[in-house]
């Protein structure tokens, strides 16, 4: 009977999953016209897994803190987020110009140095210092390498629009005053009662 449910799970699963995905991609397809499609390697900052090192630069270079991207290979959020968003001209000059942005797989054991310059695996760092269990999760750092208030996204978003206002609340430090549901909430009247006007 459990193996029969899980099955049918399953297969919901495989064809609402792609269909959302479709959808989606749809969305951010049809103002892809107005934004280059670029690499999404440019997305990501070149890193040699230490973090101390991560912050230095980022202070060097005027940034207001680091962004990480927990993921692993297999999730098709991580690699919805890549193909429809990351890639995308608008989302990388914006996240490039007030961060750098760095990645960590929440299953490597690829040895990083931590914020306390202690030497940890990937995959320990991600769960035991961000308690990090699914994927995609998008953890802002401030230059003194802790996280940032409300500065945690975890899942994919709805699309590049959601990102980029979830970059803006960060980078405006919105999200030392209120959580970023409240604030998506309070920029969509905003613009529907722009739009009522005109």
């Amino acid at each position: 009977m459990l193996r029969k449910l899980l099955l049918s799970m399953l297969m919901v699963l495989s064809i609402s999953i792609p269909t959302v995905f479709a959808e989606e991609k749809a969305a951010d397809t049809a103002d892809a016209g107005k934004v280059e499609v670029r690499d999404v390697g440019l997305f990501f900052d070149e890193s040699f897994n230490d973090m101390q090192e991560e912050l230095e630069t980022a202070k060097a270079d005027g940034k207001e803190g680091l962004l990480i991207m927990f993921e692993m290979d297999e999730c098709p959020f991580c690699h919805r987020m890549k193909s429809t968003v990351l890639n995308r001209s608008d989302i990388q000059d914006y996240y490039k110009e007030h961060y750098r942005i760095v990645t960590v797989d929440i299953e490597g054991d690829v040895e990083i140095t931590n914020f306390k310059g202690e030497a940890v695996a990937q995959k320990d760092f991600a769960l035991k210092e961000f308690r990090v269990r699914a994927t995609p999760v998008f953890q802002f750092i401030d230059l003194e390498g802790k996280p940032v208030k409300n500065g945690r996204l975890t899942g994919a978003t709805k699309d590049s629009a959601e990102f980029l206002l979830f970059g803006k609340y960060v980078a405006e430090k919105k999200n030392e005053e209120t959580p970023f549901v409240k604030f998506k909430r309070e920029q969509e009247a905003t613009v529907k009662a722009d739009d009522a006007k005109s």
